[in-house]
């Protein structure tokens, strides 16, 4: 895939997230929107280990937490016509990023502040019985699907659309859009659903105090305000999102490129997350804590402390060596190298092992499209 692209005002484009596949076909290159993806997921690990570790205290700090979460009544919009809830320990959680131009998001991503939201990446986040371990499946925000007739928050319908970009379902329909959309891929049903911005992942890196990684290569890209040599780093907040974000920094230009970049910057940061109990101040943990509960927006099963503190009860167990992270099984679109396409076999294996609760096979991403940014940041 070329890292060539055109500039973006950052307005949704229908032709290219919508309609038949010859639509999406003609191929306009287009800069990557928000790009900040898998952030999302670094913070709610985050939280759940400052909420573990001390964010729940009584009294007006309990209340104080409480009143930052903000929360949606997904199931209601989703209704019945879900797949089945499972009760075998395991849970399922779609955690995903919204690059919103609101507010104080609008001098991090870019665009004008129109007040609308898109998503670039979703994340499947798989906690196995026993809550040791977990699989993390990556969906490019570039894939092209059937995105089923949903219902928003709000009562509106929004009718059945084939072959449309995957990020087009929450502009279209929000959450409740996006959740239907993955049940509908994977016919696994989501326990959760949680939602981060940009303006708080780059606060919450700057309480944590930076976060330690290693460069293999020198990454320049003036789009996401990154410029890092090959070495050491100590990230502030704005360089982890411009890490984050980075997609013509690396390799080929891809989005599946910024995936590897994201899923090594994650798994560098849990392992921090771990010291947090042992070398913060009770403090800094509230600190902590409020930013963290400030950041994200949860379904309205998670929407008070007490119920986020026993989600997160659930996740602080599981660390980067407990982790597998993939990406969804994709080939490269033949009409549109700025496109990819569910490579239906593989992704089937991914789907079959996470509702037995089994471990994701090799052999279901062997062989799919990867992007080449893979080791630009090395392994702890």
């Amino acid at each position: 895939m070329s890292a060539e692209s055109t500039p973006d005002s950052g307005t949704p484009e229908q032709s290219d997230t919508t309609g038949p596949r010859h639509r999406a076909a003609k191929g306009r290159r287009r800069k990557a929107r928000g790009g900040r993806s898998k952030a999302v997921l670094v913070t709610v690990w985050t939280a759940a280990g400052i909420l573990v570790l001390g964010g729940t205290g009584a009294g007006y700090l309990y209340f104080k937490l409480n009143g930052n979460i903000k929360s949606v009544d997904i199931n209601q919009a989703l209704g019945t016509d879900r797949p089945l809830d499972v009760d075998n320990g395991s849970q399922d959680i779609l955690v995903l990023g919204s690059d919103t131009r609101s507010g104080s998001n609008k001098k991090l991503g870019g665009g004008v502040d129109d007040g609308s939201a898109r998503s670039d990446t979703a994340m499947i986040v798989h906690v196995y019985e026993g809550h040791k371990k977990a699989s993390v499946v990556s969906i490019p925000r570039d894939t092209l699907v059937d995105r089923p007739e949903c219902t928003d928050t709000n009562g509106k319908t929004y009718p059945a659309v084939t072959m449309a970009m995957f990020n087009s379902a929450y502009s279209t329909g929000g959450a409740a859009c996006a959740v239907k959309t993955v049940e509908s891929m994977t016919g696994i049903r989501m326990d959760h659903y949680i939602e981060v911005d940009f303006a708080g992942f780059e606060k919450l890196i700057n309480v944590l105090g930076g976060v330690d990684i290693t460069t293999t290569k020198d990454i320049k890209d003036p789009d996401s305000h990154l410029n890092l040599k090959a070495g050491e780093h100590t990230l502030t907040g704005k360089q982890a999102l411009g890490l984050v974000r980075t997609r013509h920094g690396v390799g080929d230009g891809s989005d599946l490129g910024r995936i590897q970049l994201q899923q090594a910057f994650i798994k560098a940061l849990l392992e921090q997350v771990k010291e947090i109990g042992l070398l913060s101040s009770p403090a800094k943990l509230y600190d902590l804590a409020d930013t963290a509960t400030d950041t994200i927006t949860t379904d309205s099963d998670l929407d008070s402390i007490k119920d986020l503190a026993s989600f997160a009860g659930g996740l602080k167990g599981i660390g980067s060596k407990n982790m597998t992270m993939v990406t969804m099984p994709v080939q490269y679109d033949p009409a549109d190298p700025n496109r990819v396409l569910v490579d239906e076999a593989k992704a089937k294996q991914v789907w079959a092992a996470l509702k037995a609760d089994r471990t994701i096979p090799k052999s279901a991403t062997k062989g799919t499209a990867k992007g080449d940014a893979d080791g630009v940041v090395a392994s702890s």
